[in-house]
Formats: C-alpha cells, structure tokens, sequence
C-alpha cells in the first residue's frame, strides 16, 4: 500500500461501507428467515414456543454444552447467572477494567460488589496474574471476558478459582463459536470451561436477532435447573414459585431467525476471519499500527477487529476514516474504574495502565460477513495515507 492518496471508490460504493451490513446478510438468508417468521406468526406461539425449544437444544448442541437456557438479553444472562449462584451482598467478583459495564451494572444491582482487575495488552483478557492480585478474603468469583472474538487464557484462571474455590462465569457475547485448546490438547467451546457462560444476540453480534435476545450455557444439571427457574419468576411447575426470579425469555420470533442463523454460524465466522486475513495484509506495514493478536490457545471469530493506534493519532485516524466515508468505533474510551458510576478513590488513575491505554489507543475497523475485498482495500489506503503523511 503506497503513500499516496487513496484507491478511487465510486462514491456510492464509499459510502455504502458500514461497521455491521445487518440487510446484506438479511438478503442472503431471507427465504430461509421469511419462511421462520411465517411459521410463528401462522402458529402464533409467540412465547415459549417450538421455536425456543428447537433453538435450545441446537445451540446446546453446537456448543457441546448440557443445557442452553434462553433468556430476554445478554445483561440478563449475566444477571440470572450471578443469582443461580446464591452469592451475598458484599461478596466481591473479579471483572476485567477493561470491558462493558453490563458485568458491573448486574452485581451493583444485585448488592455484589464489582472489583477490577488489568487485562493482558495483547489480548485484553483477564489473566490469572491480574485476576491474582486483585483476590481479596471476599472474592466469590471471576469473569473472563472472551473479548473482541478470542477467549481469554482459562487454563490458568480456572486453577486460581480451584485454589480459591470461587464460581467462573464466562462472557463469551463476543465469541461464539471460538475454541480453547487447554495444555493437555482439549478443545471445548468458549463458555463451557467455567460454571456457566452468558451470551448475547444483540444484532450486530456474530450470531444475532433482529431485536434482544441472551442465553446461558452450562453443563452441571442443578445449576440449569436454576437458571431455567429463575428466568421465569423463579417457578419450575406454573404458579409454584419457590425462587425469587425474573421475567426474562427469548421470545419465539427471535429463536426462530437464530435457528435459522445458527446453521451459518460457522460460514459467518469464516467469512469474519478471511476478512481479518485481508486486514492484517494490508495494515501490517503501516508505522503506527498494531494489528490483533492472536493466542495460540484460541481460535479468533473476530466480533471485532480491533487495531491499537498511537496515542496521539488515534482520534485523528478516526475523523479522518469518518471524512472519507468509512465508520469506525472505540470499544472502550473509557476504563470501568474511570466510568462516573463506578469511580471510587481506591482506584485513581493510573491503577490498571493496561485497561487505561487500551482505552487511548484502540480502534475497531468495520466487521462483518458482507465485507468485500474492495471496500477493504479502501480503508486499507485511506489508513496508510494518514499514517504516513503525520
């Protein structure tokens, strides 16, 4: 990629490329998702209907998990996760700081209490090493975040939670469908390592619905059972109700475009991952820029790729792609610990350098299954021009 302007793009082409194409995939599958809907709307089982079974048991399947609990939304899968555990007010839970808020809003909410941890500047998981210094006698449990489309080391952090006996809750919103190979060669999906795994399928994520949607997936039998109960007002026979719970479910309109869906997954991870191959080709010259990584322990289904830019040109690089029609996002510009919500003098500036130096200098490229070659040869140049020139 030279240094000169950038590769001429029809204006309309320029100005079609999109962080998430939600229609172009739509397009690809509409008989298919058409027919579904159809189907729900012709049976009108509108809740809890054949569709929310079907889609249960083929999730629970496709990633070799016991049971696959479907609920109204990933915040909630979080949440329900964290009351089938039985955890106390005050009992503490290790969160990376450098992450969404939904981990953090659940257990404030539910009287628990948040405790940062840096993350690997790599990877930007949670470690065992940042997990371990942030242990306190109230830790009650960890969150590894399978971040951007990589999941976060578990082999080591699933030993400091034996050595301490505390629960794991895997956030695998980003990372369906990615691998983790453990040192003896075993390879088991993202989010059936710990004690359960909370998933998303807001519609902009590798598998996603075209409204809210969040699951959980475990394979120990009592912890499901709990789970299932909670998420319907706490009642495993209808108006016997011998938990506190919610009311949070996958409605069946939804199930249905992600059973639909699920059967691309693997295709839709691909198509993500040779887009990434494309990325890497095209930036990995450029001064400046610091492409993913990739952990041997991991495959990646990159949800997101994200670079890591130069403090003092990464907004630039940003209103820059912006003038020349091409979106980005910063996920995250602001460390948890320096969220207004969340900020407390035991964690000045300056406590987790990792999280805070992610948070200048990352910056997500657009992402998804209908990216060409061409519209990435574009951003590619238009990127190498700004690098070079300052």
């Amino acid at each position: 990629m030279g240094t000169g302007d950038p590769k001429p793009l029809d204006v309309m082409k320029i100005a079609s490329i999109q962080m998430v194409d939600l229609h172009g995939q739509y397009l690809r599958l509409k008989a298919d998702i058409d027919a579904a809907i159809q189907q729900c709307l012709d049976q009108t089982d509108f809740i809890n209907g054949s569709f929310v079974r079907q889609f249960q048991q083929d999730l629970a399947a496709y990633l070799q998990a016991e049971r696959v609990i479907t609920c109204g939304n990933g915040t909630d899968a979080l949440q329900l996760a964290f009351m089938a555990l039985s955890l106390q007010p005050g009992d503490e839970v290790l969160v990376p700081a450098f992450n969404y808020v939904a981990t953090a809003e659940v257990l404030m909410l539910l009287g628990l209490v948040p405790v940062w941890a840096d993350v690997d500047p790599d990877t930007f998981t949670l470690t065992a090493e940042t997990a371990e210094r942030a242990l306190t006698n109230r830790t009650r449990a960890l969150v590894p975040v399978h971040l951007f489309g990589q999941c976060a080391d578990m082999d080591p952090l699933l030993r400091l939670a034996s050595a301490h006996n505390l629960f794991v809750v895997e956030d695998l919103a980003q990372a369906i469908g990615s691998t983790y190979t453990s040192a003896d060669q075993t390879v088991k999906m993202a989010g059936t390592l710990g004690d359960a795994g909370s998933l998303s399928f807001f519609p902009s994520k590798n598998l996603g619905c075209y409204g809210d949607g969040g699951a959980l997936c475990t394979n120990d039998p009592e912890l499901a059972d709990r789970l299932q109960m909670i998420a319907n007002h706490g009642q495993r026979v209808k108006y016997k109700h011998e938990l506190v719970g919610v009311n949070s479910r996958l409605d069946t309109i939804q199930a249905a475009v992600l059973t639909v869906k699920l059967r691309h997954l693997n295709e839709f991870n691909q198509h993500r991952q040779l887009a990434a191959s494309r990325y890497d080709s095209l930036l990995s010259a450029i001064p400046g820029i610091k492409l993913p990584a990739r952990a041997p322990y991991s495959t990646h289904v990159f949800h997101q790729y994200t670079i890591r830019v130069a403090d003092d040109k990464r907004d630039g690089l940003q209103r820059y792609l912006r003038e020349q029609g091409i979106p980005s996002m910063i996920y995250y510009p602001m460390a948890m610990h320096q969220q207004p919500a969340y900020a407390s003098s035991k964690s000045p500036a300056g406590s987790f350098p990792v999280a805070e130096a992610l948070c200048r200098q990352v910056l997500s490229l657009p992402m998804h299954t209908e990216l060409t070659q061409r519209e990435q040869e574009y951003i590619g140049s238009v990127i190498a021009d700004y690098m070079h020139k300052r």
